[in-house]
């Protein structure tokens, strides 16, 4: 089933390419994971990321399962994100408006295979969807990514799937029963597994990511100074520093890649 979900996602992203609907931000192959929605970990994201944190069958009480996306972005578009400085790229906030457009057609396309089928689906929006007071979100894609088997949290917060950090994820629930997938067993992240990297720490410059934890109104701040910079665009609350180009941007890493950043 993940081969033909990915098909699916891929045909989607290839589409939005020849339509003329923007240039191609991303890379293939797309990760896809699936979770069953009675894995205990969903009972744990209440305690784990917000205490009103939604769980699948709140929004579909015929929920079964929960798939899970991650869309790799070009490595270029990450190179172009660690140059450009004190603030993000405008690419990739040219990125971030597109995928999260990109990521409700693909969600679409899922729920209309799902309905031939006779499933029912509900999908959340790829972001925006949190509490700016406390800045935690109520459908954390990467918490449900991790608990989807996508991949295991590096240092910087971000999940690292088998195609790297440096992308967005999506997300819909389906009351399709689905086959779940077996969760890594091991740290993706080489910080994590014991080995010397803090790549992640050194790029981010604004005081939010330190070897001692992670201020999430620091780094807040710094998204919404982007989107003040870019105040031509759409909501741009965007950085993506801490994943453009470290040893986890592209794929699963290796202690080598670590001295090479």
């Amino acid at each position: 089933m993940i081969h033909a979900l990915q098909s699916i996602i891929e045909r989607e992203v290839d589409r939005w390419v020849h339509d003329g609907s923007g240039p191609n931000w991303w890379r293939f192959p797309v990760c896809v994971g699936i979770a069953d929605v009675t894995d205990p970990l969903f009972g744990k994201l209440q305690h784990a990321v917000a205490p009103d944190h939604a769980l699948p069958r709140d929004l579909l009480p015929s929920a079964a399962s929960v798939v899970v996306f991650f869309l790799p972005f070009q490595e270029a578009l990450a190179r172009a994100n660690r140059i450009e400085t004190p603030y993000a790229a405008r690419s990739w906030a040219e990125a971030y408006v597109a995928t999260n457009a990109l990521i409700a057609r693909i969600c679409e396309a899922l729920r209309e295979v799902f309905a031939s089928e006779g499933h029912e689906s509900a999908v959340t929006p790829a972001t925006h969807n949190f509490d700016e007071q406390r800045l935690v979100s109520r459908w954390s894609h990467k918490h449900l990514g991790y608990i989807a088997g996508l991949g295991t949290f590096g240092l910087h917060h971000q999940l690292i799937t088998p195609q790297g950090a440096c992308g967005r994820l999506g997300s819909l629930v389906t009351s399709k029963p689905l086959e779940p997938t077996v969760r890594p067993e091991a740290e993706y992240c080489l910080a994590k597994a014991g080995q010397r990297c803090a790549a992640c720490v050194d790029r981010c410059t604004y005081g939010a990511l330190t070897r001692d934890g992670f201020d999430r109104h620091r780094c807040y701040a710094q998204l919404l100074e982007n989107d003040r910079h870019f105040a031509d665009m759409p909501l741009v609350d965007v950085c993506g520093k801490c994943v453009a180009d470290v040893p986890c941007s592209y794929g699963v890493p290796k202690a080598s890649t670590a001295e090479r950043k």
